[in-house]
């Protein structure tokens, strides 16, 4: 699934691993996201929506 976490990351200046923590994930969490190699759960997805102040809908893209 395509996602735009890291430009958002990047807006917001957050390393991986302040998402990491605040979302009390590991950085290998973020990073593997980030590189669409892993899909996070609903619960990940709402949170990392929240805190990049977006929707989970403008966040995740679903491949076509």
């Amino acid at each position: 699934m395509k996602n735009n976490i890291k430009e958002l990351r990047k807006k917001f200046g957050f390393r991986q691993e302040d998402i990491a923590t605040t979302l009390g994930v590991t950085r290998q969490t973020i990073n593997a996201i980030e590189n669409e190699k892993y899909n996070p759960t609903l619960e990940l997805a709402m949170k990392l929506a929240r805190l990049l102040n977006t929707t989970v809908e403008e966040l995740f893209l679903l491949d076509k």
